[in-house]
């Protein structure tokens, strides 16, 4: 299987067979995402300027929830011990062989302007809330990770005490979102992954771990076709909240990745078909058709990674165009991947 320069232009024209169906008003009101700065905080501490041990309980005080998170999940040292804190937060700050010095001032340059994020965040919320009335918006804090983090999840004590709903809390580490040729990045992370490390894409993976948190798996089996047809779900909605954004961007695909994929799509599912895959619970093939990595191996090396979760979403899709009277909600909520594969009618 092999690419074709005609399919890369096709591609690069964002073309899709996205439905038409219109799921929100025009005259939406964008909500105000709570954004909360701590990489900022932390890096306006000059260490060979200042009284560090100061600087630490200022971060404390100002940020009493997810200091703690970020002193033992990040630098792996006990919230309590401050003063060895105050040793080790200059060498996080101020250290040249690993890059941190030269990653941290590339963050300020890169986000000294979070607007674009806030605005695509505020626009895309306001559309889930239309459908979801009753959701509670992120959390979101922005932090420095030393190549440690991207995106993860966490909460406090007093979210699981409290009877009211507390927001999700999702941290985002901005020095992993540089772009995807940034110098230090050969050193920590594979090829296939710095496509997705852009600052562009910090809106689409907040909203995706915001969905697949709060819409989580519910099938009583486990097997790839109930997998991807979760997975293409959760992708489809997370399309639909951001309707300017392409398919590659969504699914995290290079526009040559997607062209493959759209090329090929009919003898993909033809081989899942005749390879009887969707029926499998074994590891190894959902890991193939699922997770991310250089390509899916059952497929061809070829072919972009996590082919399953991009066939679901053609399913889900053609689910909604084919049933007019399924709104994009019963879609959510339909936990039978049966029932959805057959009447989406899905003929590629």
């Amino acid at each position: 299987m092999k690419k074709y320069l005609t399919i890369f232009c096709v591609a690069l024209l964002g073309l899709s067979c996205h439905t038409k169906r219109d799921f929100f008003p025009d005259n939406l009101t964008p909500l105000d995402v709570e954004i909360i700065r701590f990489d900022s905080a932390l890096l306006s501490i000059n260490p060979l300027n200042s009284d560090i041990n100061k600087d630490v309980r200022n971060l404390y005080l100002k940020y009493p929830d997810f200091m703690p998170v970020f002193t033992e999940d990040i630098l792996g040292i006990s919230a309590s011990d401050t003063q060895y804190l105050a040793t080790a937060l200059p060498k996080f700050l101020q250290d040249t062989v690993y890059g941190f010095k030269q990653t941290n001032n590339k963050v300020k340059e890169v986000f000294e302007n979070i607007n674009p994020i806030r605005n695509q965040l505020n626009s895309s919320f306001a559309k889930l809330q239309y459908l979801y009335p009753e959701i509670v918006l992120p959390q979101i804090t922005l932090f420095i990770s030393g190549f440690n983090a991207s995106l993860f999840l966490w909460n406090t004590e007093k979210d699981y005490n409290l009877s009211e709903p507390q927001p999700i809390r999702i941290a985002v580490g901005t020095d992993m979102y540089l772009g995807s040729d940034y110098e230090y990045y050969n050193r920590v992370v594979y090829n296939y992954q710095k496509q997705t490390m852009r600052p562009e894409c910090i809106p689409i993976d907040i909203m995706s771990a915001y969905l697949f948190y709060s819409f989580p798996f519910n099938s009583t089996q486990s097997r790839l076709l109930e997998n991807m047809i979760y997975r293409g779900k959760m992708i489809y909605l997370l399309s639909l909240l951001f309707p300017d954004e392409t398919e590659a961007e969504i699914m995290g695909y290079t526009p040559q990745q997607l062209a493959w994929a759209q090329h090929f799509e009919a003898k993909i599912w033809q081989h899942m078909l005749d390879t009887h895959v969707l029926f499998s619970t074994q590891s190894p093939i959902l890991s193939s058709y699922l997770n991310d990595g250089p390509f899916t191996a059952e497929v061809s090396q070829d072919a972009p990674p996590r082919l399953a979760t991009w066939i679901g979403w053609r399913i889900a899709e053609s689910y909604i165009k084919n049933n007019e009277q399924i709104s994009l909600q019963d879609l959510i909520q339909e936990p039978d991947a049966q029932k959805i594969l057959e009447l989406s009618n899905y003929r590629p």
